[in-house]
């Protein structure tokens, strides 16, 4: 018997209500210390009919931030702004897990302490800018971490775990996707490394290993998602054999247990895919969370064929709190405003209505 996308899935120890997830999507309106403001606390709840809610990415530390006000997981106040977000989550029937972040060479000094140099695997400088609290301003090109800083990025992740259990979530999903630094190891166009963490497959692979070891010593396994993006080309990323190196990632992680791996199929601007998920997807025991352009009749098509456990939604979730009904009872959908998606106030973030009918 197939499955559908309505019905509730076993996520390790969880039962979520149906198999639709709420992609992480950066919102960019937490206060200049990483602090969650409360207009957050009902833009999640609103969406809490999700299967799965996965917040917008947390940095695990002040090195870690690329962005201006982005939600932190490092501090115990950032730790009691989430509190109030996970409750209201959980008091609405809904599981949530942070995605633990740390954006490398993806950042600017203007935004780290000290107006530091950005770290990244090798003194590569990405193409494009960084969005700064002062307006757009060109990359820098990154200091190559020495060998022996590397410990200490696995040990921020593992403080951004510990402060997310201390927050209340289900979980944490490690973002290893993107551009941002795990992704960094992980493909070769972004890493020319010659020590252990780079070269071979094996070795671009290390740190994420060591991050997830670090990670699930604080939680089980079962708790403990990761996300990837094999052909995404965002912040200036790529990869001479993504099918091979990514299918070796995969197998690798499915050992160990995981809660699931999320995988963003393609480039994320163009939509564009040349990879064959299908054989991506086989190297991996457990559930498989799929996303990037998804809709329901091409979800509910991935999910009954068993080619994928779970679907992510990102703009549809950001526009319809009310997703889960309106998928499921074929309703039209709000249009999303692109123009308050990156910071502002409740304006395009909790105001989008749920559905009541036939309005006038």
């Amino acid at each position: 018997m197939s499955a559908d996308l309505f019905e509730p899935f076993q996520l390790g120890d969880l039962t979520l209500a149906n198999r639709m997830v709420m992609a992480p999507m950066t919102r960019n309106r937490a206060d200049e210390n990483g602090v969650v403001p409360p207009m957050v606390v009902p833009y999640y709840q609103q969406r809490a009919s999700a299967g799965l809610v996965v917040t917008e990415s947390a940095p695990v530390s002040p090195e870690g931030v690329g962005y201006p006000f982005t939600p932190g997981i490092y501090t115990n106040a950032q730790a009691a702004s989430w509190l109030r977000v996970t409750d209201a989550v959980h008091t609405a029937g809904g599981h949530v897990f942070v995605q633990l972040q740390h954006c490398g060479r993806i950042s600017h000094p203007s935004l780290l302490p000290n107006n530091a140099t950005p770290v990244g695997p090798s003194a590569l400088r990405p193409a494009g800018q960084a969005v700064t609290y002062t307006g757009m301003q060109d990359f820098v090109t990154p200091r190559a971490l020495e060998t022996r800083e590397i410990p200490g990025i696995v040990e921020q992740f593992q403080r951004g775990a510990e402060t997310a259990k201390r927050a209340g979530f289900d979980g944490v999903e490690v973002h290893g996707a993107n551009g941002y630094i795990i992704d960094q190891f992980l493909r070769d166009g972004s890493n020319h490394r010659t020590d252990a963490y780079g070269g071979s497959v094996q070795n671009r692979m290390r740190l994420l290993n060591e991050i997830l070891n670090a990670v699930c010593a604080v939680w089980p396994a079962r708790r403990v998602g990761v996300r990837l993006s094999p052909e995404n080309g965002f912040n200036s990323m790529s990869d001479s054999d993504p099918q091979a190196h990514f299918e070796y990632f995969v197998e690798q992680l499915s050992p160990r247990g995981l809660a699931y791996v999320h995988v963003l199929e393609g480039d994320m601007m163009t939509k564009a895919s040349a990879l064959d998920y299908r054989a991506l997807r086989s190297k991996f025991a457990g559930p498989y969370i799929a996303n990037n352009g998804y809709d329901l009749v091409r979800a509910q098509t991935a999910v009954r064929s068993g080619a994928v456990n779970l679907v992510a939604f990102g703009i549809p979730y950001l526009a319809n709190p009310d997703l889960v009904r309106r998928y499921r009872e074929n309703l039209p959908l709000n249009e999303a405003d692109s123009s308050t998606f990156y910071g502002g106030n409740e304006a395009g973030y909790t105001d989008y209505p749920f559905y009541r009918g036939e309005e006038t």
